[in-house]
């Protein structure tokens, strides 16, 4: 990618979500990028905390994150900078057991990293917690869904997002479209209620019914549709690529996801 080459087409800026590269590190994962030609990044938390050992893994990742120090994020930003590649959000995924100081730690790694926002794989019970830390940085939330729908405090019907976004006006939501059909609802109508609450979207591609990630285009999911709303209502969400379903080459797959998008956009 040429520096200052850009992924929004149409208004409509097309980027992905980090964790399409767990399988390389963040210094690969950035040439990845770059290489694809894409301008905006959700970074994943994977992509910057460290490898730790099974044993003790939870305390000593919570040491890490309450105690290294904020230039460690402030270098990551600049890695991104050189690279001609825009953050728009930290992926850091509040949850339970997280303790009020890990929580606050999250919003000041995101300030330094100089992201407008954070989005969160989290539960509906620690959104209380989450919600005045929001208000106090003045960073908004989105809010991560997936498809279990036995468990209430995970976040999967629309109503568990509503209950949340109820605690704050710093409350949103990280509108996975994918697992939302999957999970048997509509993303295009929830993405119209609630479009000025959304921090960045997932773009997958699922079966409906709890079915599998698909190639973008053989899957249940509206993507044509959800692409085609933020370029008529020119809604400036970031629309996140993640690539989730199995495939021989990452490089390869993320470009191709990335072509039907621009595809539908052009």
């Amino acid at each position: 990618m040429a520096f200052g080459m850009s992924s929004r087409i149409n208004g409509v800026q097309i980027g992905a979500q980090s964790y399409s590269f767990r399988d390389r590190s963040l210094d690969a994962m950035i040439s990845a990028m770059t290489e694809i030609g894409l301008s905006e990044c959700e970074l994943w938390q994977g992509h910057v905390e460290p490898k730790l050992p099974a044993a003790n893994r939870r305390e000593e990742l919570r040491k890490w994150r309450t105690t290294i120090p904020l230039d460690h994020f402030k270098g990551i930003r600049e890695q991104f900078d050189k690279a001609g590649i825009t953050l728009s959000a930290y992926n850091y995924s509040f949850r339970d057991d997280f303790t009020d100081t890990e929580i606050e730690r999250g919003f000041e790694m995101a300030k330094a990293l100089g992201v407008k926002g954070l989005t969160a794989s989290s539960t509906v019970s620690v959104t209380r917690r989450v919600a005045p830390v929001a208000a106090k940085y003045k960073m908004m939330v989105g809010m991560h869904g997936h498809d279990n729908l036995n468990d209430p405090n995970e976040f999967a019907r629309p109503a568990s997002f509503e209950t949340a976004m109820k605690e704050s006006k710093w409350i949103g939501l990280n509108l996975d479209i994918g697992h939302f059909i999957a999970a048997g609802y509509d993303p295009v109508e929830f993405l119209t209620r609630f479009h000025n609450r959304t921090v960045t979207l997932h773009i997958k591609d699922r079966k409906k019914n709890q079915g599998p990630n698909m190639p973008f285009g053989q899957g249940d999911t509206p993507v044509r549709a959800i692409l085609t709303l933020l370029k008529q209502k020119r809604w400036n969400i970031p629309a996140n690529i993640e690539y989730a379903y199995k495939g021989a080459d990452t490089v390869a797959e993320v470009r191709k996801c990335y072509e039907f998008c621009k595809n539908i956009l052009a």
